[in-house]
């Protein structure tokens, strides 16, 4: 009798998008130099519990495309022992690596996308800078750690026209409705998971923008956009997003002005500054356009 050909089940493979960091750390070497290191994390998702960590150091003089196309092969490598697939893309921030980044990232044959909307990244970065370095030898406090700060000076620009909607409205959702995020029905967006052990009953402040005939255009031309976080400057309410770009939402009278700065500064101390933008073709309807979480946090320099 002949043998029946049998196919040995695949297992399937977990995707994410990653987002990289390639810059010098709070560490002196032994040899006087400073430390220059490639930190990688997976995007968080719904879809896989896992994040694919890794980090290696770089000598410094060997910080150049070549040496970090290897260390991305390498990465890559690991990342599919682990049960990854290679990103289909890559988010990184850091303006003067740009170059260096973009070049290895093309030799790698991965999309690279300037944005920073990298908060699991800025997390991993945080964590190490807490936990990891100042019990390395070799630590310097303060001189050449990153800041958290945004140097970011562009004036906003007025949203174009065609994606202003037919109205909009800042609002609040509460944590625990946030966290139910992923059954929603929505044509656009990018959401990720909340923090559990956040209180469901803590607001979150948002954009809702509204559009009866263009919800959907509205919608996809957000999802091109990476936007980051809202902010209020002075009787501003500004989108950030992408690499640097300010997008100036609407003008507030002052009083509402001062009492959305206190609940953003709030929502940061309670919430982790999570927020969020929806599109909606009415208020009545029961289905996204698009929906973005978005994460007040401040961004490194």
């Amino acid at each position: 009798m002949k043998p029946t050909n049998r196919t040995e089940p695949s297992l399937e493979l977990k995707i994410s998008d990653w987002e990289l960091d390639f810059y010098s750390r709070p560490i002196i070497e032994s040899n006087g130099k400073k430390r220059w290191e490639l930190i990688i994390c997976s995007t968080r998702s719904y879809k896989t519990e896992d994040i694919f960590l890794w980090n290696k150091k770089c000598p410094a003089n060997k910080v150049n495309s070549v040496w970090l196309t290897e260390a991305l092969n390498e990465a890559i490598s690991e990342a599919k022992k682990q049960g990854w697939t290679k990103p289909p893309i890559v988010r990184f921030w850091r303006s003067s690596m740009k170059s260096i980044i973009k070049k290895s990232l093309e030799a790698v044959s991965i999309e690279a996308l300037v944005s920073r909307r990298t908060y699991n990244l800025f997390d991993r970065i945080e964590f190490l800078e807490k936990e990891i370095y100042p019990k390395e030898k070799g630590y310097v406090r303060g001189v050449l750690a990153p800041t958290f700060t945004s140097k970011m000076e562009n004036p906003p620009q007025p949203l174009p026209e065609a994606v202003r909607g037919d109205a909009l409205t800042v609002s609040e959702i509460s944590i625990g409705e946030l966290k139910s995020a992923e059954n929603w029905p929505m044509e656009f967006g990018d959401i990720f998971p909340i923090k559990q052990e956040l209180d469901d009953n803590y607001l979150v402040p948002g954009l809702r923008l509204f559009s009866k005939d263009r919800s959907l255009a509205l919608s996809a031309w957000f999802s091109c956009l990476e936007p980051i976080k809202l902010v209020i400057n002075k009787n501003q309410l500004i989108l950030e997003a992408s690499e640097d770009d300010k997008w100036l939402v609407t003008d507030l009278p002052e009083k509402d002005a001062n009492i959305l700065s206190r609940k953003f500064l709030e929502n940061k101390k309670n919430s982790f500054g999570y927020q969020f933008i929806s599109i909606q073709s009415t208020p009545y309807i029961e289905k996204f356009a698009g929906f973005w979480i978005l994460k007040d946090i401040e961004l490194i320099s």
